[in-house]
């Protein structure tokens, strides 16, 4: 398992390509600039196809990740622990938000089980079955899961996001399904970004202000048990002691997509967390992703303001659902940069003078 990860060839995106690029929308038919952050995604978009086009975005795949948390037993969450499964069931019917969003955009979409409570899921059309275990060990008691779970998982990611590639898709959402795992999400945030507990954890799925302060203080707890597992600086330590199976399968998941070339579209804090360990484990697998919203969930701005300095994701709607829906509402954006890319015409094409 260790030799997947030091095998991955994530190569940066070449300047080379951002300059063809840039060149190319400076030809076409509008002022430098008009189209703001579309033509960054349009020279992101060029520089991972490495200099070919015409962009290409469709079609897209979200993939749904689902886990369940032992730090739920310790009342850190309103919402029962069952309900990673019924809201589970509730995306394998069509029922939920991300099934919603995702047929409004034209997006594929799959829902992986990490390690749901309750053993394996019936067969579904849907379903991917990457289990890890039974759901995680309490990290306010020591690790989540050993550290060969924690590669495995990243394992998993990474062979599904190539999986996503060999049957065609162009472009990868991630999103996930765990009560409890803001928790597990705001403790990887702390001990991957040195952020404090209180600036980390907010309410996720509507605790409020007492149980955010009792999160908190579990969150200081799983720290400190874990520390000597932290003090290693290990960012597959960190994922293995703090996080959750979907957190796993959501950061193998974003180092596969930077392997294939894939643009993969991030939702909100828990795929946060996950991207943060992407980027210390490789700090090239930035060059694919891309942070599609800002989370209502209090630390996720400054969880980003930490790993990415100025880089906003594209959106700030004031969503905290998750299940990929932040990632869903940003896929048309990317479609319309490679629209724009691939179909205007230039200056010289349209006869159009402005000197």
């Amino acid at each position: 398992m260790e030799r997947i990860l030091s095998s991955l060839h994530i190569k940066p995106l070449q300047e080379r390509h951002l300059a063809q690029a840039q060149t190319r929308l400076d030809s076409l038919t509008k002022p430098r600039g008009s189209l703001g952050r579309l033509e960054e995604l349009a020279k992101r978009l060029f520089a991972m196809r490495e200099g070919q086009m015409p962009l290409i975005v469709n079609p897209a795949i979200m993939l749904t990740v689902a886990a369940d948390h032992g730090v739920a037993a310790q009342n850190v969450s309103p919402v029962p622990q069952a309900v990673t499964r019924q809201m589970t069931h509730n995306f394998l019917n069509g029922g939920a938000a991300v099934n919603a969003l995702c047929h409004a955009v034209g997006m594929d979409l799959r829902v992986i089980d990490a390690g749901c409570a309750g053993g394996p899921f019936e067969p579904h059309p849907m379903l991917l079955d990457k289990r890890l275990g039974n759901g995680t060990t309490d990290i306010s008691l020591g690790p989540a899961m050993p550290r060969e779970i924690c590669l495995k998982g990243l394992a998993s990611g990474v062979s599904t996001a190539a999986d996503c590639v060999r049957q065609g898709y162009a472009c990868l959402g991630v999103g996930e399904m765990g009560i409890a795992n803001s928790t597990a999400a705001a403790a990887l945030y702390c001990a991957l970004l040195t952020l404090d507990p209180d600036a980390a954890v907010g309410p996720g799925a509507g605790a409020d202000a007492a149980m955010v302060r009792h999160k908190v203080g579990v969150v200081r707890q799983a720290l400190s048990a874990n520390a000597e597992i932290l003090r290693s600086g290990d960012p597959v330590n960190a994922l293995a002691a703090l996080g959750g199976f979907e957190i796993v399968l959501l950061c193998g998941l974003m180092l596969g997509a930077a392997a294939q070339r894939l643009p993969v579209l991030v939702d909100g804090f828990i795929c946060g967390a996950a991207y943060a360990a992407a980027l210390k484990i490789c700090p090239e697998a930035a060059s694919c992703a891309v942070l599609a919203h800002t989370s209502a969930e209090p630390g996720h701005a400054k969880a980003l303001a930490k790993l990415t300095g100025d880089a906003k994701p594209l959106l700030d709607l004031g969503m905290r659902l998750g299940e990929g829906t932040g990632a869903a509402a940003a896929y048309p954006l990317l479609r319309c940069a490679a629209a724009a890319f691939n179909d205007m015409a230039t200056f010289n094409a349209a006869g159009v003078t402005v000197d």
